[in-house]
């Protein structure tokens, strides 16, 4: 179905042109899945971006190689039959749904257009099926949903979205580039099945981009390993994973969340302690808005974090713990106590709450968005410093800026750089990086670890832990990563529908769970 034969990508920068992908060479038949694995940067969404021919043209060329569907060329096609293609005999599933997905159209309309554009369809039998895909992709209540605009759904519901759209026309071809990256994993174990289905019905083929291989061993029947932009090894998947020839490979492999954090100290103070909190958001409908009902985001939640500890908050998407976090920050409006080290935050204006803030710091879940694209990472980084740290001169901003580059495990000299020049992984490594500079007492976590690639998750742990340890930092850690959970925190809270189901240590939750949904949890986390 799909040949690609020495394919080789360069992107024209600054400092003059950038191999990004070099005489890379694969095939995938109808009905198989084949799965491309590597670090972030290693150019796997670069190869099926040119798949498609989606690459930032006139940045980024092709210097050589051919790319085959179904025996016709790809490469040079004309930008017509190229959108006949798309979304119709080949679609595929974007890494980051924020930024995918148009913020002033309505989910609804959005699927809606890729069925009306390829099929042809009316309206209302658009429409139709567009509640059909929402429900077959797990997205609670399709018909309130369809309505609904991509900043009122959770990360998770966003990158079902995607998918829907992309299965709308049954493609023959799906790229699913990290498609379930943002999403728990009871719902990452559904769609997982959702795409086997939908490959064995219709005979599609998978290209499957991911860093995580316990997916890539589930489903994938081979595998392609890249490394700085090479194809470094591929087979089978069971042979890859028991007898792999590339070191690169092996260390891959051997690469996993390990650990334990340090124990807390026993004269540890009170960081952020937070009691009976509630998020409440309004149902209004009719010709005159009237209020109907209400969405208890969060419903009651209380919780005490101390210096140097880490409370890991799971659930799956729209069970309420990023509305939490949020609220915590007194990001949005919510009912309760918030104490922070010991001063009562609800009741706070902006204003009052500013000397708080360089002590409250959050790394959001989704990089791209909450990066400006206008400025470089050094001016992403320094606007915390610039604002709060006003006695810093430039030169010692820029050190601050060059060591906390280095913290994170990038090269300090990428700070002239924009967001868009760097892998996802990389976006989240500046995002944390970021929250970091001012090194504050508490930090939240929103899926810091989700768009990075096993090697790096390893990394950022072992960061998280060191600052934690060495500076008695409090972390209020979102995940649906359980193994990244596990061996980050010392308490977890398990939340499903804004309310708190079961509490605990980290040794009772996942050896002695007392919940029927946290054994489920555990089960999807470790099949």
């Amino acid at each position: 179905m799909l040949e690609v034969d020495n394919l080789s990508v360069v992107f024209d920068g600054q400092n003059g042109p950038v191999n990004a992908v070099e005489q890379v060479s694969f095939s995938l038949a109808a009905g198989e899945t084949l799965a491309l694995v590597g670090e972030s940067g290693s150019g796997k969404s670069v190869t099926a971006l040119s798949i498609l021919q989606l690459l930032p043209y006139p940045h980024a060329r092709h210097p050589g190689g051919s790319i085959r569907f179904r025996g016709e060329e790809l490469l040079g096609a004309p930008e017509a039959r190229l959108r006949e293609i798309r979304g119709g005999r080949i679609g595929i599933i974007f890494q980051e749904p924020m930024t995918s997905l148009n913020p002033l159209h309505t989910i609804g309309r959005q699927i809606a257009e890729t069925l009306i554009v390829h099929r042809g369809m009316r309206a209302k039998a658009a429409r139709s099926r567009t509640l059909e895909l929402l429900d077959m992709v797990g997205i609670p209540e399709p018909a309130q949903r369809l309505d609904s605009f991509p900043h009122q759904l959770s990360g998770g519901q966003r990158q079902r979205v995607m998918i829907a759209m992309a299965l709308a026309n049954e493609p023959d071809l799906l790229i699913a580039d990290e498609p379930t990256t943002a999403l728990d994993v009871t719902i990452q174990q559904q769609i997982l099945d959702l795409l086997l289905a939908l490959k064995e019905r219709l005979g599609m083929g998978l290209l499957l981009i991911t860093h995580d291989l316990g997916v890539v061993r589930r489903v994938a029947d081979r595998v392609c390993v890249m490394h700085l932009g090479r194809m470094v090894e591929q087979g089978p998947v069971v042979s890859l994973f028991e007898q792999p020839q590339d070191d690169y490979t092996r260390r891959l492999l051997a690469a996993e969340p390990k650990g334990v954090p340090e124990p807390v100290a026993s004269d540890a103070d009170t960081v952020l302690q937070a009691e009976a909190i509630r998020v409440h958001f309004p149902i209004k409908g009719g010709l005159l808005r009237r209020t109907l009902g209400e969405v208890r985001a969060v419903d009651g939640v209380s919780l005490a974090l101390r210096e140097g500890e880490t409370i890991g908050v799971v659930g799956e998407s729209g069970s309420g713990k990023s509305t939490l976090a949020f609220a915590l920050l007194r990001l949005g409006r919510s009912s309760g106590s918030i104490r922070f080290q010991g001063r009562e935050l609800q009741g706070l204006g902006s204003r009052a709450l500013r000397p708080f803030r360089e002590q409250m710091q959050i790394v959001f879940q989704d990089p791209y968005g909450s990066l400006s694209p206008r400025l470089s990472v050094g001016d992403i980084i320094s606007e915390g410093l610039r604002l709060h740290r006003r006695e810093l001169n430039s030169t010692a901003r820029e050190q601050r800026i060059c060591a906390v580059l280095e913290e994170v495990g990038l090269d300090p000299a990428s700070r002239h750089r924009y967001p868009h020049e760097f892998s996802g992984g990389q976006r989240q490594r500046i995002a944390i990086a970021r929250a970091l500079v001012l090194e504050p007492r508490l930090l939240v976590l929103d899926e810091p670890t989700s768009a990075l690639d096993l090697s790096v998750q390893a990394q950022i742990i072992e960061l998280l832990r060191r600052l934690q340890a060495s500076h008695r930092l409090a972390y209020l850690f979102i995940s649906h990563d359980l193994k990244v959970v596990r061996a980050l925190s010392h308490q977890i809270i398990v939340m499903r529908n804004g309310e708190v189901v079961e509490r605990g240590s980290r040794e009772a939750i996942f050896e002695r769970p007392q919940s029927d949904y946290t054994r489920r949890l555990i089960q999807a986390a470790y099949l």
